[in-house]
């Protein structure tokens, strides 16, 4: 009896993988109907074209920076206010013109202002609660493009799961692996968070560990704006009496050693030892990771143009890290999503808290970030997406989710919300969609979260819909929806 040894590989949609066992075992079943394996192999290799056909902005991308607003940001008080409405919905903060003729911004965010002629707005984000009025059920379906099993009726959830659907990074550097010795995935400065519920769709969830990001939290709490001045990446530093030299000399004799142990070697192989190792240890002798880490190599007056807090900072490190080759990096706002004090859970003190706190922060980081990415070259091919899970009711003082809101706060709203996305081939100076009068719904063309993932599969020429394999071994698309191919050039 002839029998076909299957490959390790289980995602049978990446094009870059062997058929499988089963798949020679189709071959069998085809051969009664007349089709022979050249043909079985010529259909799957067409396919496999017609599923991974390009389009605009098909493979532009190769790295990312996920601006996470963590918490929902008002789109009323940011980029779409609106005028001749009614008092308890006009923003308090006066319109201003930007680069874009008709299209006005709020006092809060006069930098970007003058660079959205580089991005992309969508001003037509939507999507009906389904248990997703609150954060962390929000941010999950963010991250994954997944909703959740189990939602309380607050709307936190149960703790991150090994059986939680993996975080889009984590599915870009498995799909789009990086290739020199940097760290392929970093989140920072914080953990998605509401509540004592920490990391809910921010690791790789099924994929396994060996696909989660490096996270980089430095000490001190939410307030600290120094932090990032005492990053310790102690984990990525030689010993001073460690040598390179000596280090490859080790790696050199467990090569020696193993070829002297076949047997322990064939019982670990599905772990992969070889490749972690080799991969940690290019990482610590190469010292590439740990010098990206170093914002003192910036200027002072860089690092002031980013703006001297946690998140100016986390910008700027964000382009270090792409421009030194990982593919991800999230950058997630650094407060806890349900929290006050330079958060974007404005649900009191509004007016002040955005014009103190959270406004000129996002302000001088983002334009920061886009500007200097675009001025370097690097947004050609480096995505910038900056979005939250949702924005604030157009009313204020009113209660949408079960919390109570002041005169002077808006309460959740993800049936229209903005974000943005720039670079890799996406649009420069574009508005795509429009939302209604008040911003209490889109008007045209409206967006889902899942649409923005299926968008950024796409433009590291990823079909959205191809197929991973959960902890039950059950086929699942990386996303169920297309990508808005209208956002790219």
């Amino acid at each position: 009896m002839l029998s076909f040894q299957g490959f390790p590989a289980r995602d049978l949609c990446d094009p870059h993988l062997r058929p499988t066992r089963r798949a020679f075992l189709r071959v069998g079943a085809a051969g009664s109907l007349g089709i022979s394996l050249p043909n079985v192999l010529g259909l799957q290799a067409q396919a496999s074209a017609s599923t991974l056909a390009g389009g605009p902005g098909w493979g532009k991308a190769k790295s990312i920076i996920m601006v996470y607003l963590q918490g929902g940001p008002s789109h009323l008080d940011l980029w779409d206010p609106k005028e001749n409405v009614p008092d308890n919905v006009k923003s308090v903060f006066s319109p201003i013109s930007t680069k874009l003729p008709g299209i006005k911004f709020t006092e809060n965010l006069p930098k970007l202002a003058q660079v959205n002629d580089r991005f992309t707005m969508i001003r037509s984000l939507s999507y009906s609660p389904n248990g997703l009025f609150n954060h962390t059920a929000a941010i999950y379906q963010m991250m994954t493009g997944y909703t959740t099993d189990k939602v309380s009726p607050s709307g936190q959830l149960e703790p991150p799961s090994p059986k939680d659907f993996p975080n889009f990074g984590s599915n870009l550097v498995r799909l789009k692996p990086v290739d020199e010795p940097m760290l392929p995935f970093v989140m920072l400065p914080r953990p998605l968070q509401e509540s004592n519920v920490v990391g809910k769709g921010g690791s790789a969830g099924f994929l396994g560990k060996a696909f989660d990001p490096y996270t980089l939290y430095p000490d001190g709490d939410d307030m600290d704006m120094e932090k990032m001045s005492r990053i310790k990446i102690d984990d990525l530093k030689l010993r001073p009496e460690v040598f390179s030299v000596r280090l490859r000399r080790r790696a050199k004799l467990r090569e020696l050693l193993n070829e002297q142990m076949p047997v322990i070697n064939k019982a670990v192989e599905s772990y992969q030892l070889d490749g972690y190792y080799d991969q940690a240890l290019s990482l610590v002798v190469s010292g590439r990771a740990r010098d990206a880490f170093n914002l003192e190599a910036e200027s002072v007056a860089t690092r002031e143009k980013y703006g001297r807090n946690t998140f100016g900072q986390s910008c700027l490190l964000a382009r270090r890290l792409v421009e030194a080759g990982t593919r991800v990096v999230e950058v997630i706002w650094p407060k806890v999503a349900n929290s006050d004090n330079h958060s974007w859970d404005h649900h009191v003190g509004l007016s002040d808290r955005m014009k103190k706190q959270s406004g000129p922060m996002l302000d001088a980081g983002l334009s920061a970030l886009i500007e200097d990415l675009d001025d370097r070259g690097l947004l050609e091919e480096t995505m910038v997406v900056a979005v939250g899970e949702f924005g604030r009711s157009p009313q204020r003082g009113v209660s949408t989710s079960g919390n109570g809101n002041s005169d002077d706060g808006r309460d959740h709203w993800p049936y229209c919300y903005t974000g943005i996305m720039a670079g890799a081939g996406i649009q420069r100076g574009y508005v795509h969609g429009e939302s209604d009068q008040t911003a209490s719904a889109p008007l045209t063309d409206p967006v889902h979260p899942s649409e923005i993932l299926a968008t950024i599969y796409h433009g590291f020429g990823i079909d959205p819909e191809t197929i991973v394999y959960n902890h039950l071994n059950q086929p699942r698309e990386l996303v169920k929806a297309q990508a808005v191919t209208k956002l790219f050039a």
